[in-house]
């Protein structure tokens, strides 16, 4: 599995993609951001979580640096041992929330993903 972020033609890289830059700017090319390491901007620790997400939630906004392009996005950490400036590297995970809790079809909560862990 990949973690897809966009280049457009105008330079901009986003996570996740979209239909159109910064700008209007056309996308060009997808890039693997699980290929690279992100740096924690920062952190925190959710203790009041939903229906199947684990507790508790240690989340973090990340700052991959793809080709000198700033890419950020929001994601889980493995640990909640880490502090801002840390880098950690994207781990695919299978079941990133349990399907049957809580009040929706199974079907429709199944998520895999990606967490962060320490590089």
């Amino acid at each position: 599995m990949t973690m897809d972020a966009t280049r457009y033609d105008d330079g901009s890289i986003s996570y996740p993609g979209h239909p159109r830059g910064p700008g209007g700017a056309e996308p060009v090319e997808t890039i693997d951001l699980s290929e690279y390491t992100a740096e924690i901007v920062t952190w925190t620790t959710s203790t009041a979580t939903p229906p199947g997400v684990r507790e508790p939630n240690h989340l973090a906004v990340l700052e991959f640096d793809v080709e000198g392009e700033p890419v950020r996005a929001i994601g889980q950490l493995t640990t909640g041992n880490v502090e801002t400036g840390d880098e950690v590297r994207p781990v695919h995970i299978d079941e990133l929330r349990e399907p049957g809790a809580g009040i929706r079809e199974p079907e429709s909560q199944a998520w895999d993903g990606y967490r962060f862990k320490p590089a």
